[in-house]
């Protein structure tokens, strides 16, 4: 019996999926406990994961320019992965990390937005997705900018990088939906399955900036959360490649 190419693209993501949920399950075992660097590598291999899901659907649809930038984001996830696990390792030069944490997934953002405008198929991409996609952002800053008392939240000298990073990371979710429904759902199912890695991954960052920048939201509950619905988003957002079609 013949296995088709596409076919053991999709055996390899899972394979790489389940490797992955085995080193989240010990990440969060860890991670719950304490700050250390051994959770930093745990959760490392996690990303890693991740990575590899990304290449197993890649290869076998001949990497193209889609499967490429979505590479280029989830590489930058990694390196955000890392930095902002050091924060807890490394207390004095927490501010450091921090920052380097945003500017990574920041940057991944971008090239998830490119992979975006590249990857439409149909109708192919029509610039006025880029509107709603706009008008999304903009109430998401809005709302991240003057909504600190409302939730709670002490962004300090994060107001505006938190601000810029959120307008940024809902941009992405919305313009990856937008582009899917002006170019024709059915032809571009795999941007509809980067707009879910959106969401899932717009609701783990609201739990986490509770834990950094808001008060007893810090409980294992929220580190468990956080994590499982971020690394649903990079997994999703990898396993758009299976729905891309020629």
């Amino acid at each position: 019996m013949v296995i088709s190419l596409p076919l053991v693209g999709k055996i390899l993501y899972f394979a790489t999926l389940a490797l992955g949920l085995v080193f989240l399950c010990l990440f969060l075992k860890t991670r719950v406990k304490q700050c250390s660097a051994k959770a930093t590598v745990i959760k490392a291999s996690v990303s890693v994961c991740f990575i590899l899901s990304w290449i197993a659907a890649s290869y076998f649809a001949q990497f193209p320019p889609f499967a490429a930038l979505l590479g280029g984001g989830l590489v930058m996830g990694l390196l955000g992965d890392i930095w902002l696990d050091l924060k807890f390792c490394y207390e004095k030069d927490s501010d450091f990390y921090t920052k380097m944490g945003f500017l990574a997934f920041g940057i991944g953002h971008v090239f998830y937005v490119a992979a975006v405008v590249l990857g439409a198929k149909g109708a192919g991409f029509k610039p006025i997705a880029i509107l709603p996609a706009c008008g999304v952002a903009l109430l998401a800053a809005a709302v991240v900018f003057f909504g600190e008392k409302p939730m709670k939240l002490k962004y300090g000298d994060y107001k505006i990088i938190s601000t810029v990073y959120g307008a940024v990371l809902f941009f992405m979710a919305a313009f990856a939906f937008f582009v899917a429904l002006f170019g024709g759902i059915k032809e571009n199912v795999h941007l509809v399955v980067m707009a879910i890695g959106g969401v899932l991954f717009v609701l783990s960052d609201l739990i986490l900036s509770g834990t950094y920048f808001g008060e007893g939201k810090n409980r294992p509950v929220d580190i468990i959360t956080n994590h499982v619905l971020y690394y649903a988003a990079q997994f999703v957002i990898a396993a758009s490649v299976l729905f891309l079609k020629g």
